[in-house]
């Protein structure tokens, strides 16, 4: 198929998501209130943050309709794998994620076309619909996310600096020098740690990977490649050597550290930068931060231009129906999102408890400080770096990445970074022959 994914980034939409935790137990509606006849709706939950809520919403509506809802949640990582091994069961998942062209590619012989269906009408625009080459719709985009470097202003300034001082990766680069050099002095870093374990690797081999691969396309007037050339991976390597450099974590026990000792600096007031999205709102919130205290930059790398660079903006969350399930459970399934995303209980839990924007007319505005700096930087007239990790052609090239990433922090060299172009370039190509 054509793999490329056609996303309008409106000016009122941006926002949440991520990836962390732990896999969750199968479980949902209360079952003695289900009524068989009615279908069974399984849902295979991509992120672990919103799992609490998605449980809610489960009993919400078997109560409510007496349809059984099951929500069970991947852990972190492990999606691809998860959705595999349940796929192929009797009571398989009838809601399931991809993520984007590629993700289809894999599972289009489970992909249901929703391009009739009430639900899918009930998007804003056409441009949150996944399509095939046949112009079918067999994927929802159900939340809009942004991401970039999210700063601790109060520090910021304890430290003597304004958030005004950093347009480009040159001036990022001098105030996160100048702080880590006198870390000890002032009681905090600069960045909190890039750690490479399996639950927070994501942020760098996948989200922070996004922006030589974004570079490159941009250069070349592109939206997809089955090849790279690597073009921008000075520039990936600029931020990656900042990230691993001025932080109090020695680079060489990345690996070790897990996502909730990372997000654990920040919120502490141990670090002054912190790259996530604006799915971290609710932690920053529960540590105790006021509104005024946070910002938002974008992710420099010393690209020709930056000044005018944004956020990173886009989704790669797409509902798919398993076209293999039972008829019954199919419309249940559909009947079951479309509540999800409509209903006053639905549309209130995806905004004020998941965090999500969603692309539905009846889509409500969460209460999230981070999604309105986003929604500030778009209309200040700056370019949104687009979200082109969509097109990763697997998951085996983000280990790769990864872990070619965590060697070179281990021991930067020339030689070392030449392996990390190597997963890069190399590996890029040769997944995607794989897919044919």
């Amino acid at each position: 198929m054509k793999r490329r994914l056609a996303l309008v980034l409106a000016s009122a939409m941006l926002l949440t998501s991520a990836v962390a935790g732990l896999a969750s137990c199968k479980s949902g509606g209360n079952s003695s209130n289900a009524d068989a006849s009615k279908g069974h709706v399984y849902y295979l939950s991509f992120k672990p943050e919103a799992d609490e809520a998605w449980q809610g919403l489960a009993q919400a509506y078997t109560d409510e309709t007496g349809v059984q809802v099951d929500v069970l949640t991947a852990a972190s990582g492990t999606y691809e794998t998860q959705l595999s091994s349940e796929i192929s069961k009797a009571d398989a998942p009838t809601i399931f994620q991809v993520n984007g062209p590629n993700g289809y590619a894999r599972w289009k012989d489970y992909c249901y076309d929703l391009t009739d269906t009430d639900f899918a009408k009930e998007l804003n625009s056409q441009d949150f619909a996944l399509k095939n080459d046949e112009g079918k719709t067999i994927g929802i985009g159900y939340v809009l996310e942004t991401y970039g470097i999210i700063v601790n202003k109060k520090l910021l300034e304890q430290s003597g600096h304004k958030i005004e001082e950093i347009t480009n990766f040159e001036t990022l680069k001098a105030v996160a020098d100048d702080i880590h050099a006198r870390a000890k002095e002032l009681g905090f870093d600069a960045f909190s740690t890039a750690g490479m374990s399996d639950d927070t690797d994501w942020r760098f081999k996948t989200h922070l990977a996004n922006l030589p691969i974004y570079l490159e396309y941009k250069s070349k007037g592109i939206s997809t490649s089955t090849t790279l050339e690597g073009t921008a991976l000075d520039n990936f390597r600029n931020i990656w050597d900042l990230y691993i450099t001025d932080a109090a974590t020695d680079p060489a026990i990345l690996s070790s550290k897990t996502m909730a000792e990372c997000t654990a600096e920040f919120t502490e007031g141990k670090a002054v930068f912190y790259q996530n999205g604006t799915w971290a709102y609710g932690d920053l919130q529960k540590a105790g931060f006021a509104d005024e205290d946070l910002a938002y930059i974008p992710i420099y790398t010393g690209a020709e231009g930056e000044e005018n660079q944004g956020l990173c903006t886009g989704t790669e969350n797409y509902l798919c129906i398993n076209s293999q399930a039972d008829e019954k459970d199919i419309q249940a399934s559909l009947d079951f999102l479309e509540w999800v995303f409509t209903s006053d209980k639905g549309t209130d839990v995806v905004a004020n408890e998941m965090g999500f924007l969603s692309p539905f007319k009846s889509s409500k505005t969460p209460d999230n400080y981070l999604v309105k700096l986003a929604n500030d930087a778009l209309a200040s007239g700056k370019t949104p770096v687009s979200w082109n990790f969509s097109t990763i052609p697997s998951e085996d090239w983000k280990k790769a990445l990864g872990g070619a990433m965590a060697a070179y922090a281990k021991n930067p060299s020339d030689a070392t970074w030449d392996a990390v172009k190597t997963a890069f370039v190399d590996g890029w190509a040769s997944e995607y022959a794989k897919i044919g």
